[in-house]
């Protein structure tokens, strides 16, 4: 039975040039059509956070693109989002999208290490971390990282953190401080 749907290549071809026209990518697409009305769902990324007003111009730009395909008409329901802060953090793009943030870090060795992303390098991460009661640099290799996770935070970090990871007043917004 044919459901009418767009596969999630033919979703990132048809939306790929319009969603990097805005400044951002498709990071991935979840095509759901065992629901009804059936849901197609569009992760996107950049580097400037996707605030609401990006998401609703996306969306209509995005809906009107995938209205005029063949045999899809409106059977469907597109949502466009971001991520979220549970997706593991996996190359230096996801890092320096991330600066600012605070992260929680599996090295390969097994250790734990939590820290705000600083500056990131196509190689290494700095991340700022906890020295006694001062704040210190440590870089880190990408390629020892097992995972990364992004915490949620409900204080505002300090102005000395902040200035360590190279996070100015701007990018304060968009860190989540």
């Amino acid at each position: 039975m044919t459901t009418g749907l767009p596969s999630q290549t033919q979703v990132i071809e048809l939306l790929g040039g319009e969603f990097a026209r805005a400044g951002y990518e498709i990071e991935d697409v979840v095509i759901d059509a065992r629901v009804r009305p059936p849901r197609i769902t569009v992760i996107a990324d950049g580097d400037t956070a996707l605030d609401l007003d990006t998401v609703a111009t996306l969306s209509r730009s995005a809906s009107a693109l995938l209205d005029g395909l063949d045999g899809i008409g409106d059977s469907y329901v597109l949502e466009v989002s971001s991520p979220g802060v549970d997706r593991p953090l996996t190359n230096e793009k996801h890092f320096r999208r991330a600066r600012g943030r605070k992260v929680e870090l599996e090295l390969a060795d097994g250790s734990q290490l939590t820290g705000r992303v600083g500056q990131s390098r196509a190689d290494a991460v700095a991340l700022v971390v906890r020295d006694g009661r001062d704040w210190a640099v440590r870089e880190i290799p990408l390629a020892e990282i097992a995972k990364a996770v992004v915490q949620v935070e409900f204080s505002s970090p300090s102005q000395a953190e902040l200035d360590l990871a190279g996070v100015g007043e701007a990018d304060r917004t968009e860190a989540g401080a």
